[in-house]
């Protein structure tokens, strides 16, 4: 890694692919005006770029390159420089076959698409090694350069006869023997035994795919395997002499791979944003939105970038909507809220074909100033060079909630209790609403990070216990956290076999209950859970829960709300208990937003946690963030919601945005220091 990474500005710009357009210069000379023009100081060059640095191999072709990179730097427009190993050209495909994917069912892939190549092949590795050798001896310390993006949204597996023995030497270093891969895969069932290494095959519809060990494993190979193929990548550029940071562009929630094992990898984690704005109602997608920017940032607990995001409608979704004036503005200031140093967008020019020619652009095909969407950009722009203030700031939080990846492959591939829909998205997002309903900072986080300097950690289906979460977790109750864990927690060790006597597994007597049974709902059928008279948090009320019911035999527990209907009506659906000097509270069911809403806030009064914005209530779709500087604190109100709110007065504060009448309409946005 490369250190500290220092910028003096927001970055603003994004994805900018000049060699479509080496016939026409013209157009060239006519878009570095239009981006100085809508305040763009950032371009990220070179992605998909291989056929054009190298159109035959070992004969590169740097010129327009280094033309584009000279003139850029020129008017004082920064370089982010990607390598090109996101799309090979076809002579490498031809005379290199073993470079392309085989799929799940072995069958090998053609030529086409993008991330069609295996990582585990040498001779791609040997072909990547060059080309960004080259273009780090080449580029690699020009003072334009800020940076490398490396590749480009990784992703995809490959089954490929190479990758298989890749697969099975990860296999050996884990467990060593096979007698121990046996055991912790449960390969006596249906008689699936191996007797040696040599006989495993990556899961297959058409062959094992009911190993759920087996299945797991597999998924942690495929995010080594990548993040070794990174690894090579950005080894190659240090070798050659470049030292400027790197990223490479995650997307959301991909479950593809486990983003967080990439954090000793790149410099500063990025990623590509975009939302479904106006599809359904605007602060929902903006706190899902909120969401994903927090388990961004929480990778490494520091800044990170946008590394896209779209000016206008996206071409690859379901329906094209536009976004409604005042939209990208709100995005955009919402990413800086939630600690990025960076709005880029996807793409500045618009492509003149193919795949991505109708994906929204700030330079459309009309390619002039006096478009909407190019206003929309400009005036942004414009306001993001009066916040350079807020770079290197940090987002201090003092709640978490526990969003592990390996947790999720294990559980949706369980088998039980419910295979249609778990919700496990839904469910790990109803705790982050509440708690950022509130005006809370929350990180995002997996069960290897550390908890104890949280306050409240909510931990919503761990259904995977990992190797020391047990203790990790009894201890940070233990010494005064709160900590809140729900249903389907605790079931499975982290390959996938059952605990024994009793779950969740190891906390049975810090929640002061065992689990007994889980109870699948149908799809419409509903049950719900009453508070209890005197609870200790003051709850009141009935709410509703869907989908699943654990029931629970409480020991020291303290019940707080009850089932009313089934069988089951009268037995706990929320509990206390006290444990050392902290409390442990258990959800027993999939329960409806409203009672997330009310209980953490209970939870955050008892605690007296302390919130960004004291004694305001915060209206419906306002979402209230801060980050914290050296020398100040920055608070960001922002409107999600149709009505116009009054924000309240913020005492010993400069206002940084905002309106002079303190109100705030649909999409606008107000930002205070306090030194």
């Amino acid at each position: 890694m490369a250190g500290k990474i220092e910028f003096d500005k927001i970055l603003y710009g994004g994805d900018y692919n000049p060699e479509q357009w080496l016939d026409e210069p013209d157009i060239f000379e006519k878009d570095i005006q239009l981006m100085k023009q809508a305040h763009i100081n950032t371009v990220s060059v070179g992605i998909f770029s291989w056929s054009s640095l190298e159109p035959v191999e070992g004969e590169y072709y740097f010129d327009w390159l280094e033309n584009v990179i000279e003139r850029l730097h020129k008017e004082g427009i920064s370089i982010i420089l990607a390598t090109p190993s996101g799309a090979r050209p076809k002579w490498m495909a031809d005379k290199y076959p073993e470079v392309l994917r085989v799929d799940e069912n072995r069958r090998k892939m053609l030529f086409g698409m993008r991330h069609n190549h295996c990582y585990t092949s040498p001779i791609y590795r040997e072909k990547i090694r060059a080309i960004n050798a080259e273009l780090a001896k080449k580029f690699g310390n020009h003072e334009a350069v800020l940076m490398w993006h490396i590749s480009n949204e990784y992703g995809g597996e490959c089954h490929c006869p190479l990758c298989q023995e890749a697969f099975r030497n990860w296999l050996k270093d884990r467990y060593k023997t096979i007698d121990k891969l046996n055991k912790a895969w449960n390969t006596t069932f249906w008689s699936h035994t191996y007797q040696d290494f040599s006989q495993i095959e990556s899961p297959s519809p058409i062959g094992e795919c009911f190993l759920h060990g087996l299945t797991l494993d597999w998924k942690r190979f495929v995010t080594y395997q990548t993040g070794d193929f990174i690894k090579n990548e950005i080894q190659a550029i240090r070798d050659a002499g470049s030292d400027k940071p790197t990223t490479i562009n995650m997307m959301y929630y991909y479950k593809g791979l486990d983003y967080t094992k990439f954090a000793d990898i790149i410099d500063v984690v990025s990623w590509d944003n975009y939302p479904t704005w106006h599809k359904l109602n605007e602060s929902v997608t903006a706190m899902d939105t909120a969401m994903q920017h927090d388990f961004m940032r929480s990778i490494m607990h520091k800044p990170f970038l946008l590394m896209e995001s779209c000016p206008s409608s996206t071409n690859w979704q379901s329906v094209s909507k536009l976004k409604k004036p005042g939209m990208l503005e709100a995005a955009s200031l919402q990413a800086l809220a939630h600690g990025s140093d960076s709005v880029l967008y996807f793409q500045i020019r618009q492509s003149r074909g193919a795949s991505e020619k109708f994906h929204g652009a700030v330079i459309d095909h009309y390619g002039k100033a006096d478009t909407r969407v190019f206003e929309e950009v400009t005036e942004t722009g414009n306001k993001l060079t009066r916040l350079s203030e807020i770079i290197g700031s940090q987002v201090k939080a003092r709640a978490a909630v526990i969003y592990d990846m390996e947790n999720i492959w294990a559980m949706e591939d369980a088998q039980g209790p419910r295979n249609k829909n778990l919700f496990v998205k839904e469910t790990l997002e109803k705790p982050y609403f509440a708690l950022r309903k509130l005006g809370l900072n929350v990180d995002v986080i997996n069960q290897e990070q550390d908890i104890n300097e949280y306050q409240v950690v909510a931990a919503p289906m761990q259904y995977m216990f990992k190797k020391g979460f047990a203790e990790r977790a009894r201890a940070y109750v233990e010494q005064g956290g709160t900590l809140i864990m729900t249903y389907w927690s605790g079931i499975v060790d982290d390959t996938d076999l059952c605990f024994l006597d009793g779950v969740p597994y190891g906390l049975m007597d810090v929640f002061g209950l065992r689990s007994e049974e889980i109870d699948g709902l149908y799809d419409g059928e509903e049950n719900y859970g009453r508070a209890s008279a005197g609870n200790s948090l003051g709850l009141e009320g009935t709410y509703t829960c869907r989908n699943l019911c654990d029931l629970v035999k409480p020991t020291t527990a303290e019940v707080m709300m009850t089932y009313t209907e089934d069988f089951y009506a009268g037995k706990p659906v929320l509990t206390c208990n006290q444990y050392g000097k902290g409390k442990a509270y258990y959800i027993c069911a999939d329960m409806e937003q409203a009672f997330y809403n009310d209980f953490m806030q209970a939870i955050v009064k008892a605690q007296q946690i302390d919130v960004i914005i004291p004694e305001w209530k915060i209206p419906d779709g306002v979402e209230v963030t801060s980050r914290q500087g050296a020398d100040a604190t920055y608070i960001f109100i922002q409107n999600y919601g149709k009505d116009i709110v009054e924000v309240p007065e913020i005492l010993h504060s400069r206002v940084l945005l905002g309106t002079s009448d303190g109100k705030l309409g649909q999409f606008e946005t107000a930002i205070y220091a306090i030194s």
